[in-house]
């Protein structure tokens, strides 16, 4: 399945801790960077969330966010007794040190007594942080997913027009080398009449008819882009091999994973070959046409490409 890098997901989880949620954003990278943001109580859960991504995502700059809220504990019990008493022999102690320390406001000790009352182990918050991983993770995935399949669709249409380039082209050499040998013959009867008023008189036809011929077979070795056109056909039947999502279909087939290598990358490295053909193309150009050619095929692949960065 062909995903994007840019995504979004968020997933919450109700434990006996607190409410915990969770955000994953994720954005272009080369390779898979991920960066938390979670409170101190949390930070257990970092590598067993990074593991996590691991299995599930190959590309991109992900940043997690995590954050928690304590469940509500009723005043009645946050105020008891013990509770009070607790507090009142902590500001003695602090008052033998410090004279002056204020007393407690009321809601400072609805807060100290209800944190206290609160506490969790590490391991829980990190279950609870798992557990509202997987929601986000699985929304993020879709978001990919989506945004994936219209970019793939985008590039098979801009593919198009390549083709459709490419085939022009085809179909126009042959006119090309013709008009190109009209032009030689031209030329060189030209260049004959002005060095020598009496020029024909001193090379026969059939010797004319051998010059204009070699020039002409020169020109068309010259120009031949035959190689470069079928190259940039190959090409283009491997980009909608890339893009149907049928190497990982077949991967999974033989080895029941996921494939390691990227079409990202693939597409990246396939756009680089193609505007290496692009700009033979146009080094070999023959005419205004063919570099008008060559330049829109340069554009159309760059386009292409911009769309591949942000494929995973």
């Amino acid at each position: 399945m062909i995903a994007s890098m840019t995504a979004f997901g968020q997933g919450k989880f109700t434990a006996q801790c607190g409410v915990i949620s969770v955000e994953i954003k994720a954005v272009n990278s080369r390779y898979l960077d991920v960066l938390f943001r979670m409170p101190d109580e949390m930070r257990l859960a970092e590598q067993p969330i990074r593991e996590r991504l691991a299995n599930g995502l190959t590309r991109g700059k992900i940043e997690v966010r995590a954050s928690f809220v304590r469940p509500a504990v009723e005043t009645e019990q946050q105020l008891s007794d013990a509770a009070l008493q607790r507090v009142a022999a902590q500001l003695a102690h602090i008052r033998t040190v410090l004279p002056d320390t204020e007393s407690p406001r009321f809601h400072e000790m609805i807060n100290l007594a209800g944190a206290q009352q609160t506490q969790t182990e590490p391991e829980d918050w990190a279950q609870a942080c798992l557990a509202a991983l997987e929601p986000a993770l699985a929304q993020l995935l879709e978001g990919r997913q989506r945004e994936g399949t219209r970019l793939a669709l985008t590039m098979l249409e801009t593919a198009k027009q390549v083709s459709a380039i490419v085939s022009e082209v085809e179909t126009r050499m042959p006119v090309l080398l013709a008009t190109q040998r009209d032009k030689l013959a031209q030329k060189l009867k030209d260049t004959l009449q002005n060095a020598f008023p009496n020029g024909f008189t001193h090379i026969s036809g059939a010797e004319l008819s051998e010059r204009i011929a070699g020039e002409s077979s020169l020109f068309a070795l010259r120009i031949d882009v035959a190689e470069e056109l079928a190259r940039l056909q190959s090409h283009l039947a491997e980009l909608e091999y890339l893009l149907s999502g049928q190497q990982d279909s077949q991967a999974k087939q033989k080895t029941n994973t996921t494939p390691a290598a990227s079409v990202g990358k693939r597409l990246d490295f396939l756009f680089q070959e193609m505007n290496r053909e692009a700009n033979t193309l146009g080094s070999k150009a023959g005419s205004l046409e063919m570099t008008r050619a060559a330049m829109n095929l340069k554009l159309l692949i760059e386009q292409m490409r911009e769309q591949a960065m942000n494929l995973e």
